[in-house]
């Protein structure tokens, strides 16, 4: 004789592993966020995040601004007048036109810096 019997009550083991498997994939998921949905680090302190990949410090004067952009521009003159001399043709005339502008720069930047001297003086 066939007797009929209902399913099983869940055993304990089963309850734990299902909450392990529940563990399991919360941790899964937030492992997922933090790789492929990472939050900005600016979010929490209510800070907007800027696209810029470099920044001038903003305690810096002006002064020292001019006269690393004075250094700058004359590298940038000599490069570019030293590779002019390895061109030849229509590659060299750009080369020394970049060489010019970064000169003609150059002066502006001087020029604003006399003048910060005067106003400093004055």
């Amino acid at each position: 004789m066939f007797k009929v019997t209902p399913n099983p009550p869940g055993s304990p083991g089963n309850s734990d592993k299902s909450s392990k498997t529940k563990k399991l994939d919360e941790a899964a998921e937030r492992v997922l966020d933090y790789y492929l949905n990472p939050k900005p680090t600016d979010e929490a302190s209510g800070k907007t995040q800027t696209a810029q990949l470099f920044m001038v410090a903003p305690d810096i004067d002006t002064e020292t601004l001019l006269a690393n952009a004075s250094e700058d521009l004359l590298s940038i003159s000599a490069i570019a007048a030293d590779l002019a001399d390895d061109v030849d043709g229509s590659r060299r005339s750009v080369i020394l036109a970049i060489s010019r502008m970064a000169d003609g720069v150059h002066l502006l930047v001087e020029r604003a810096m006399d003048r910060l001297e005067v106003q400093a003086a004055g």
